[in-house]
């Protein structure tokens, strides 16, 4: 029993690490981090940056997972708010920018025939993925 008990937690650590890293990986590629500094002329502290939005992710999963209530309540409820929309504001405009490649790589790539396809396949794909997410939650 312990055994197993040991086996699982090293299995979901193991998964929740590499899901995080992919995540934040995904942060630090779009360049939001990089753009915050370079925006506000303090380049020379970009690793605090970095380090606060690997913090920022860790204490928020520790928070979630553990139930762990912060005192402040509303008003800091209200100031997370914020500056939680602040960064994803600045992470889907970062996310648009990247977006701008895409016609380019599919006239390079001479599949311009093939777009209407592949928008359909993302389609149909999201709407069965999300057809089988919510019917496995509505069944238990």
């Amino acid at each position: 029993m312990w055994a197993q008990n040991i086996l699982l937690a090293v299995i979901g650590l193991s998964a929740g690490v590499i899901v995080a890293s992919g995540l934040f990986s995904f942060v630090i590629e779009l360049g939001v981090v990089s753009d915050f500094a370079d925006r506000t002329h303090t380049g020379e502290h970009i690793l605090l940056y970095e380090d606060s939005v690997a913090l920022g992710g860790i204490l928020a999963n520790i928070f979630w997972v553990f139930h762990i209530s912060i005192p402040g309540g509303n008003i800091l409820a209200a100031v997370f708010g914020i500056l939680g929309g602040i960064f994803v504001g600045c992470w889907a405009m970062a996310l648009a920018e990247m977006l701008n490649v895409f016609p380019i790589f599919i006239r390079r790539m001479k599949i311009i025939k093939s777009v209407p396809y592949l928008i359909l396949g993302i389609a149909v794909g999201k709407t069965v993925g999300a057809l089988l997410f919510f019917a496995n939650h509505w069944g238990q």
